[in-house]
């Protein structure tokens, strides 16, 4: 196998807070300074072949290679006014939503530019995964679906023609499947609390992609309380010999956090392990098929004591950098003070068990997603 070694960047831009559906919306943008802040204050920064890349906004011309004209525009005029909403009432406009979006899609096209470029092997933009908007219309939070810009980018400016999109959001990554349903492409593989319990209310085995690309679209739809057990094994049972089949050019991963035990919009219940464990495999294979190429987003996560610590042992996973267990006290005083609640003790998690009838319904889900892609 080659060599785990080179180089992980994290995307920043202070900027990032300005992403905000406002004060008593359960997107809350200091979930991702504190990862910033979290990673640093662990020291991850300072190991050499880890660094920082300042972020741009993408342009309009970029938004557009997955977005419809009409509806871009309809954001800039919101965006202008401060009001408005732009889905059913889930995703409320907000002054300079435009301009916080669009910085959001650029930095994880400078991922993207970074590792296909070579200047780095891993890229990581904890503001990014927006994963539910469509071309023509917000969802689910999400204004611009940067993962869905990125691929097309990654099509048109370097001729991408196999490329891995794995999603690990407790919420079905819809944007994104649905926009590449047809587009041979790209192999989506998504992970996610069944749509039966909650939104967008898609994402079934049946769902396989249509036409050339049948078959390489694979969702797993997991009942409520699965736990690390269940998840990591139905992960092994599916994506490691799928994608190697495949033989991606370049993998790209949606670590949406609310997966994890006890988050507020979600029922399943991940811990720290399940995160470190399907990072560590992606990383694996990023190295042994596509020269290390692996650009992660963050995404979902609505407890904010969970969603830092997943982010940073994710990227912490990435860069090859093994953590203790300690919350630093300065960022515990951050904590507090931000999120006005009592900060986490741990920064890893005692693994979960799973109920024996939760692995039961999640190997029914695994052998029909078989019995489709074989059909």
């Amino acid at each position: 196998m080659a060599s785990l070694a080179g180089r992980t960047g994290l995307v920043w831009d202070d900027g990032f807070v300005n992403y905000n559906l406002g004060p008593y919306h359960p997107l809350r943008p200091i979930r991702v300074k504190l990862t910033y802040d979290l990673i640093r204050s662990k020291e991850i920064l300072k190991n050499e072949g880890v660094e920082v890349v300042k972020a741009r906004t993408a342009s309009r011309d970029e938004i557009l290679l997955f977005h419809e004209d009409s509806y871009v525009k309809l954001v800039q005029q919101y965006s202008k006014n401060g009001s408005g909403l732009l889905d059913a009432g889930d995703t409320p406009a907000f002054k300079g939503c435009y301009e916080a979006t669009s910085l959001v899609v650029g930095a994880s096209l400078v991922g993207a530019d970074s590792v296909m470029s070579g200047t780095l092997t891993h890229a990581f933009n904890p503001s990014g995964g927006l994963h539910h908007a469509h071309p023509e219309r917000a969802s689910g939070f999400c204004i611009f679906n940067d993962p869905a810009v990125v691929i097309a980018y990654l099509k048109l400016k370097y001729r991408i023609k196999r490329l891995v999109y794995l999603d690990i959001d407790a919420h079905h990554g819809d944007g994104v499947m649905y926009g590449y349903y047809d587009d041979p492409a790209v192999l989506d593989i998504d992970f996610h609390e069944s749509g039966d319990y909650l939104f967008p209310g898609t994402g079934y085995p049946y769902e396989t992609g249509k036409g050339d690309a049948e078959g390489l679209k694979l969702n797993i739809p997991l009942p409520p309380a699965t736990g690390d057990h269940a998840y990591v094994e139905a992960f092994r049972q599916i994506v490691p010999d799928t994608v190697r089949k495949f033989r991606p050019e370049i993998i790209l991963v949606q670590c949406g956090a609310d997966g994890h035990l006890d988050d507020r919009l979600a029922h399943l219940r991940l811990t720290t392990n399940a995160y470190s464990e399907i990072v560590e495999e992606m990383h694996r294979l990023a190295h042994e098929l596509c020269n290390g190429r692996l650009l992660l987003f963050g995404g979902g996560g609505y407890t904010l004591a969970n969603v830092p610590r997943v982010w940073t042992v994710a990227f912490a996973t990435l860069a090859g950098v093994k953590l203790d267990n300690e919350i630093p006290s300065d960022w515990a005083k951050e904590f507090r003070a931000s999120a006005e609640e009592d900060p986490p003790q741990t920064l890893h998690d005692m693994p979960t068990n799973d109920a024996e009838n939760v692995l039961r319904q999640v190997e029914r889900v695994v052998s029909e997603l078989r019995q489709n892609i074989a059909g």
